[in-house]
């Protein structure tokens, strides 16, 4: 962690990661935000395993030319497509350090949309 600003989102992130945890039942919905892209994955914590995810890299995600905010609502939205084929209603949402707004904001609401609950 050479800058400050990364070392500072890593200090947040492990400070956000004490607290919370997913389970089987409850997964843990974490986003990754390069400058590019943006990323999402529901994780249990329990087993350690990654349930299901979801990026802006995706073939029917990349395909659509829109800006990167959108993107970042159909990623929400896939995720929540594949939690509800797999079960889950209920996740806890990790935003990973990032400030809860723009692009992580559309995550969270394209899952809420998807029918994800947190």
């Amino acid at each position: 962690m050479s800058n400050s600003k990364s070392s500072a989102r890593q200090k947040i992130r492990y400070r956000i990661r004490k607290k919370i945890s997913g389970t089987a039942a409850a997964p843990r919905l974490t986003v990754f935000r390069s400058n590019s892209d943006i990323y999402a994955q529901l994780i249990d914590d329990a087993n350690g395993v990654t349930i299901a995810a979801a990026s802006s890299r995706q073939k029917d995600i990349s395909a659509q030319k829109a800006p990167k905010i959108e993107k970042s609502k159909l990623v929400g939205e896939a995720i929540g497509r594949k939690a509800t084929e797999l079960g889950v209603k209920k996740v806890i949402f990790d935003r990973s350090g990032y400030i809860y707004h723009g692009r992580v904001k559309a995550v969270a609401d394209g899952a809420r949309e998807a029918g994800l609950e947190f």
